[in-house]
């Protein structure tokens, strides 16, 4: 059991990128508003997320590339080349620019539960709040000290307590095991949920953790032997960090669906663990929150540069002038984003179904690469990975021209 447990690492680094203000924020909203209906969209997302983080851990084991650097390795000229860089780069700067907006924005409704709303000045209704720019600074002092490592306990610490809270919680609220069971195996999309559902897959199956994932397996794990431990880590952490995310959705699905209760801030988010915390309950999620928001706040920054000097070949090293200006590019803009007043659950709702948005096109290159047997020899995708994640991304391109149309109002 113990060496078991100590392959615990990488895997767990991306389930506390994904377990973020983000999650707690649109599963609580998917449980407020639907009640268990969209547990199936949190299971779908769990197993696509098992399933590419497994082909992006196997890629930086056996090629010991990152998956930008297999994309520019694949690509060696053309228009080809051209196109999937330029694709890549968009969506990896949109997500990652409008996740980063989110994670800080979650971070901030923490501080300001915890200590109130503190703005520079405000006019009209342009607002300029502190609490952005507190989280996005110590995020940029983090970065700039050094490795995933120094966080890594202090992370899967972190997931496993919101797990048996939210676990507790859920056992004590009683909920309706067969209602849950329905919720889980009966894919419906309610009137108006869309969004929410691109939004469940977009805050789980996070497109940048995939380029995060490759590169930081290659610090862990030196030989193609250690895929079992690898695979090991992702199912242990995933499967945890899916279970977290479901607790959230049940909790808030007994305390809140049906109440008409406007979830707007920490104190709205906290209603769902009276049962165990009463009147701490504000005080905890406010704790959560900045905690959960500061530590994916880091790891968005790290995976876009990460990702970008993988696909344009530029070196990549944290001390690197190209890798740190592109991470602090994409901090910036969360930053700004995050301090002049926008409302922080409607930005946190666009930003997970942005990601589920761009996912297709990510899985797309990924599939691509991980069937190329020059780069893997032996380790491709077997037939059964490719239907798998091949429906992963019909799934998802499904999901996102629904949510497009959606949004300008055809649907």
């Amino acid at each position: 059991m113990k060496s078991r447990l100590s392959s615990i690492g990488p895997a767990a680094l991306v389930t506390a990128a994904f377990i973020g203000p983000g999650t707690i924020t649109t599963c609580t909203l998917a449980g407020a508003s639907y009640g268990y209906a969209l547990l199936w969209a949190l299971l779908f997302s769990v197993i696509a997320t098992i399933v590419l983080q497994e082909m992006a851990a196997r890629l930086g084991i056996v090629a010991r590339k990152g998956l930008g650097e297999a994309l520019n390795a694949h690509f060696h000229s053309g228009v080809g080349r051209v196109i999937a860089v330029l694709l890549i780069l968009s969506a990896i700067s949109i997500g990652n620019a409008a996740y980063e907006t989110g994670n800080i924005l979650g971070g901030a409704l923490g501080l300001e539960a915890l200590f109130g709303e503190v703005s520079l000045f405000t006019s009209g209704k342009l607002s300029f709040s502190i609490w952005g720019p507190v989280i996005g600074s110590i995020a940029f002092l983090l970065l700039l000290l050094g490795s995933y490592r120094k966080l890594e306990k202090a992370l899967v610490t972190l997931v496993i307590l919101m797990s048996l809270l939210f676990l507790a919680t859920m056992v004590v609220l009683a909920p309706q095991l067969s209602e849950i069971v329905k919720g889980l195996f009966v894919p419906k999309i309610p009137v108006g949920a869309i969004l929410t559902v691109s939004g469940l897959v977009g805050t789980t199956v996070v497109p940048y953790n995939l380029f995060l994932h490759a590169a930081i397996v290659q610090e862990r794990w030196k030989d193609k032997d250690d895929l079992k431990a690898a695979r090991l880590d992702i199912w242990i952490s995933i499967l945890l960090g899916g279970l977290v995310s479901m607790s959230v959705v049940i909790t808030s699905a007994v305390a809140l669906f049906g109440s008409g209760k406007d979830i707007q801030n920490a104190t709205d988010l906290a209603i769902q663990l009276h049962p165990i915390l009463g009147n701490w309950a504000t005080g905890f999620i406010s704790i959560g929150l900045f905690a959960a928001g500061l530590t994916s706040a880091i790891t968005a920054p790290l995976a876009a540069a990460y990702a970008t000097c993988g696909i344009l070949g530029w070196k990549k090293d944290l001390k690197s002038k190209r890798f740190r200006s592109i991470w602090m590019v994409i901090l910036a803009v969360g930053i700004i984003l995050s301090a002049i007043g926008l409302k922080p659950v409607p930005v946190i709702i666009f930003a997970q179904a942005a990601n589920g948005i761009l996912l297709p096109i990510i899985a797309i290159y990924l599939l691509w690469v991980m069937n190329d047997k020059k780069l893997l020899g032996k380790h491709t995708n077997p037939l059964s990975l490719n239907l798998i994640g091949g429906m992963v991304v019909l799934v998802t391109i499904f999901l996102g021209i629904r949510s497009i149309l959606s949004v300008i109002g055809i649907i």
